[in-house]
């Protein structure tokens, strides 16, 4: 069953010295949310003992400017924004949601599975729903048990205990207005600790204008935040000593926003330099590689997943690791870790690849796996999330917050953090000696530099060709080798922001039915990495295409035998084979942008997606 998937945030202020109305702490945080959903959204608060609640359907900005979500009174509020996959985006269906009194109000990211069950008994006792939702009986389970309970927060736990699926509720009431009761289970949820105030919140940027100091909430978690304090306990009632899960978020607010950029997609490709050199030094620094490395070695048969660009990591890491070390790993698409499981036993190892480390499909697939024995390792940008923390080792990329939707800069960290992983591996296999090893990790420490010039000396040709691009309605993407990955890294691309329908293939395959749709002026996108042997091989696809007419579009190494035989060439700085998603990645995500935005299109925000997707 699908539901929302969605942004929440809830702030209550004790001290009216800070610097913005919690109102506006709210709006401000929503817009950091929105690329969790940007179809509904809404704000209430408890204002003279009454609630208000602001809500519609539409984008954050336009609802802001037609209701002033900013200016909504009370020093407790709570907002949301939403990506509607249960229930139309409406009005209506907008969170929050409350009860028929109008007492208490909910605001829900994840899916009630339950939720007809509830909503039928809820009814037979005379509730009224307003909306299509699940989230709504969450309001009414509230309300029900208050007119016996005559408690707020013994009201909450006993509707919480009732649901089944996955949530992260924040709930505010007339009755204890300057608290925001919350629960968690499956979908992510953030506790912000400020002066004079605390925040709730789906995701770290909304947090980051007003502290760094952060608990993230584990599973099994609930209890409240007032303006000066904090208490939670789990679901067996045992009170949970927060102090010991508090850190510090070393991400600035200018990694959060967009600073003079047109938008947060060409920001986040223009720090892949500052992202790699900073994993760089991450993995570099990690013990975990080294466990990492013996449990591959141990492993009878060992599994990579991950969802979309994630999955192409995946992809790529299988590659080198089949290549380089001569260890061979099964790469598969999260969602389909139902036809792999059934073969898994405890002798087996999974590697999930997850940049916010909630993705569903991905997080399913490791706990298939975990039931049958088999250990995890997982690689994700978000420290403490919930894919890193079911793991029996994390390793992390250092891309900071990826606010476009479209990943960018997390695919290429993704890379580089596996690409090491895969020179460490061949290293413990034998396959390379200890001068080899060098000269590898060498290589991956030129990772920020290549990026940055690629970037420097590809972007002004994406935006150029952009300008024919955008008219053409289909586009191949072929390569080889270690390029497949990368080239359906780019396919999709110009498929989720300009709406173009592109498909990948190995280029090999391209004779075996994909050539019958090529014909004049049909754009084909070859990614040639540094290999002579690959080349050659390219030579007579290229020539193919050709012949029926295609526009050949090259991303391809300095002084490549076949730059002489594109139309249009990306041309990259030439170095090892292993580096081919950071140097033949960026102007393929410059042409994709461009493309979209020549367009009139949007690139944060593609139609139909949303950033993490945290349901099924």
């Amino acid at each position: 069953m699908l539901s929302d998937l969605c942004g929440i945030i809830g702030i209550v202020v004790a001290n009216k010295n800070t610097q913005y109305s919690p109102g506006t702490m709210v709006y401000r945080g929503l817009l950091r949310l929105e690329y969790r959903g940007y179809d509904s959204a809404g704000v209430a608060s408890i204002c003279d003992n009454k609630l208000v609640v602001l809500k519609g359907k539409g984008r954050i900005i336009d609802l802001e400017r037609k209701l002033g979500f900013s200016k909504i009174c009370g020093s407790t509020v709570i907002g949301h924004t939403r990506w509607a996959t249960h229930g139309a985006p409406s009005d209506i269906n907008a969170h929050p949601h409350t009860d028929c009194s109008n007492r208490f109000a909910v605001v829900h990211n994840g899916i009630i599975q339950n939720y007809l069950d509830l909503k039928k008994s809820l009814i037979s006792k005379g509730h009224v729903f307003r909306s299509d939702t699940d989230t709504e009986v969450v309001a009414h389970l509230v309300e029900d048990y208050y007119n016996v309970l005559n408690s707020v927060y013994d009201s909450f736990k006993q509707a919480v205990k009732l649901l089944e699926g996955s949530y992260a509720l924040l709930l505010i009431s007339i009755h204890e207005p300057d608290k925001i009761f919350f629960a968690k289970k499956d979908s992510p949820l953030i506790i912000g600790l400020g002066n004079g105030f605390n925040v709730l919140a789906s995701d770290i940027p909304a947090l980051l204008e007003y502290t760094k100091r952060i608990i993230t909430v584990r599973d099994g978690w609930i209890g409240y935040i007032s303006g000066n304090s904090v208490y939670i306990e789990d679901f067996d009632g045992n009170i949970i000593d927060w102090s010991k899960y508090v850190r510090i978020i070393n991400w600035s607010i200018g990694d959060a926003v967009k600073a003079g950029y047109p938008h947060y997609m060409l920001k986040e490709i223009h720090e892949q330099p500052r992202a790699l050199k900073d994993t760089f030094y991450g993995v570099s620094k990690d013990e975990n590689i080294a466990r990492v490395v013996d449990l591959i070695l141990d492993a009878e048969k060992v599994f990579i997943t991950g969802a979309g660009t994630s999955f192409h990591a995946s992809y790529y890491f299988a590659l080198a690791s089949n290549i380089l070390a001569g260890v061979m790993v099964y790469p598969f698409i999260a969602s389909e870790f139902e036809s792999y499981a059934p073969v898994v036993s405890d002798r087996d190892l999974l590697i999930v690849v997850s940049q916010s480390g909630e993705t569903m499909d991905a997080l399913k697939a490791l706990r298939a796996f975990k039931e049958r024995g088999a250990k995890i390792v997982a690689v994700s940008n978000v420290v403490d999330s919930a894919i890193p923390r079911e793991s029996d080792i994390a390793i992390y990329t250092r891309a900071g917050p990826e606010i476009g939707v479209a990943a960018t800069k997390t695919f290429t960290t993704q890379t580089l953090a596996l690409a090491w992983v895969a020179v460490a591996l061949a290293r413990s296999s034998g396959r390379i000696g200890e001068g080899e090893v060098r000269e590898y990790f060498d290589i991956l420490g030129n990772a920020s530099k290549l990026a940055s010039e690629t970037i420097s000396i590809t972007e002004y040709a994406a935006k150029r060709l952009s300008e024919w691009l955008h008219r053409v309605n289909s586009a191949y993407y072929l390569s080889r080798w270690i390029g497949v990955p990368v080239a359906m890294e780019g396919a999709l691309k110009l498929k989720e922001i300009a709406y173009i329908h592109a498909e990948s293939y190995p280029a090999g395959e391209s004779k075996h039915g994909p050539i019958a749709l090529v014909e004049e002026d049909f754009p084909v996108i070859f990614v040639v990495p540094n290999n002579e042997e690959v080349e050659k091989l390219l030579l007579g696809n290229i020539k193919e295409m050709k012949a029926r007419g295609a526009v050949i579009i090259g991303v391809a190494p300095e002084e490549s035998s076949l730059i002489d035989e594109m139309d249009y060439v990306f041309t990259v700085p030439r170095t090892h084979w292993l580096l081919t998603p950071i140097t033949h990645t960026p102007p393929q995500q410059l042409l994709a942008y461009y493309t979209a935005v020549r367009k009139g299109y949007d690139p944060d925000k593609p139609r139909n997606l949303a950033k993490t997707v945290t349901v099924e």
